[in-house]
């Protein structure tokens, strides 16, 4: 075992500190420190009164917890952070501890962020989320399921046309009631699309242009000049020839979700002396109906 020899008067109570020594006082010290004596007892056990030469024995080795002052804030931060798992803002904290919301962001910012969503409104922004990730596959399937059906039509025989439009008609068109008739072609739409269609039709019926009156109807807080010339370059006329649009009186109670630039109202489409052809879509329509095994 190395000697400890101590040489009086040089501040180590006389422990003189070669290299051999300093390393065995150094176990002694560590020693004594894991046993849970403080700084003061291990001082005086080993008379070392040099708080520099002490600090480097103990170097590395942790004070005992029961050496350690109480700090003033533990109970407030401890209170601090069972208030934040229960789900407080910073401002509940502060007002419930009287504490600054620095400190209370300091206590607790290794904590989960509270989340203040009712289980309602999670569960639906989590379901945004999903289809926010799902939309641009779902978008792509049915990009690819309606061109596939697309491709599956081919060109319209004349027969194939007749019976598109006398069903088109029979859905959109006005209709004679025994109650009140009237025996009258007309038909209204929004849809670009089913106009197309109809005014093919009416070619089909051999029905002359004269005979045709356009009508836009539409909301009056609408882009309603934008709209008559939209339907008037699509029917191909001049807007001066658009009989009187008919405006619709806005609520102010109704949600309306048919605004925007690409809201143009609908287009009424009146055939002119068509008591013949009216006749005729209704006699093909219930003979559609009878052909499906239903009856009219």
């Amino acid at each position: 075992m190395t000697e400890i020899r101590r040489r009086p008067g040089d501040g180590t109570g006389g422990l003189h500190t070669g290299a051999a020594t300093y390393e065995a006082l150094r176990e002694q010290a560590v020693a004594l420190r894991r046993e849970g004596l403080s700084r003061r007892q291990i001082r005086d056990r080993l008379h070392v009164h040099n708080n520099d030469i002490l600090n480097r024995l103990l170097e590395g080795e942790p004070a005992p917890e029961w050496t350690k002052r109480p700090n003033a804030k533990d109970d407030l931060r401890a209170r601090a952070r069972e208030l934040r798992l229960q789900g407080m803002t910073y401002d509940r904290i502060q007002v419930e501890l009287g504490c600054s919301k620095s400190s209370i962001s300091l206590w607790v910012r290794d904590l989960p962020k509270v989340d203040h969503r009712s289980p309602t409104e999670q569960g639906r922004d989590a379901a945004f989320k999903r289809w926010a990730h799902e939309a641009p596959r779902r978008e792509e399937a049915r990009a690819a399921a309606v061109e596939a059906a697309r491709q599956e039509i081919g060109p319209l025989s004349d027969r194939d046309l007749f019976l598109t439009g006398v069903a088109l008609y029979w859905a959109e068109g006005s209709k004679s009631k025994a109650y009140r008739r009237s025996e009258t072609v007309t038909f209204i739409n929004s849809d670009p699309g089913v106009i197309g269609v109809y005014l093919a039709w009416l070619r089909l019926m051999d029905i002359p242009r004269e005979r045709l009156k356009f009508r836009v109807m539409i909301h009056e807080s609408a882009d309603v000049e934008g709209a008559e010339q939209y339907w008037a370059d699509f029917v191909g006329v001049r807007p001066i020839e658009l009989q009187r649009t008919t405006l619709k009186k806005h609520n102010p109670k109704t949600v309306r979700k048919n605004t925007g630039t690409d809201y143009r109202g609908c287009l009424i489409v009146r055939v002119s002396a068509s008591c013949d052809l009216y006749r005729r879509i209704e006699g093909a329509w219930c003979g559609i109906v009878g052909s499906a095994g239903l009856t009219k």
